[in-house]
């Protein structure tokens, strides 16, 4: 889970005119959506076919998937605006599932690794792999939980 940015507007505590700025929500155990704390201008693929760009993961749309503009191999880089906690993941299928051969079975996730490339894959294990099954990219599945990364 992530700890959300603290307070937002509502000035100094006590001075005129302002009041005291709301406390930071506790981790209450929901999930939260994290596109926001997204940093987009640092985020990549490799491999991303320009038909289907990494961006298009953000818009919830999943006629719009990513795809490797070579083979089956994509690397994706997100980092974050601030540190945060990743508890787990949602993902769904490509295209409503229609074409079963578009959809991820095996995903590999490096925490704190910049610049990776398909090389590096060879040489570095991963935090965690996860295996992922026709049911697991439901749109209605549970998000899949994650290590503490």
């Amino acid at each position: 889970m992530m700890n959300p940015m603290a307070a937002l507007g509502g000035g100094m505590p006590g001075a005129a005119g302002g009041a005291a700025a709301p406390e930071a929500p506790s981790d209450d155990g929901k999930n939260r959506d994290l596109n926001d704390m997204i940093d987009k201008s640092r985020c990549y693929a490799r491999n991303e076919s320009s038909q289907y760009p990494w961006t298009n993961l953000l818009i919830g749309d999943t006629r719009l998937g990513c795809k490797s503009d070579a083979d089956e191999q994509l690397i994706l880089h997100v980092e974050f605006q601030e540190f945060i906690k990743v508890h787990s993941i949602k993902l769904t299928e490509f295209n409503l599932g229609r074409d079963p051969s578009e959809t991820p079975t095996i995903i590999k996730l490096y925490v704190n690794r910049c610049n990776m490339g398909f090389e590096d894959v060879e040489d570095v294990d991963p935090t965690q792999v996860l295996e992922l099954t026709a049911a697991d990219l439901k749109e209605d599945a549970d998000p899949i939980k994650l290590k503490f990364v």
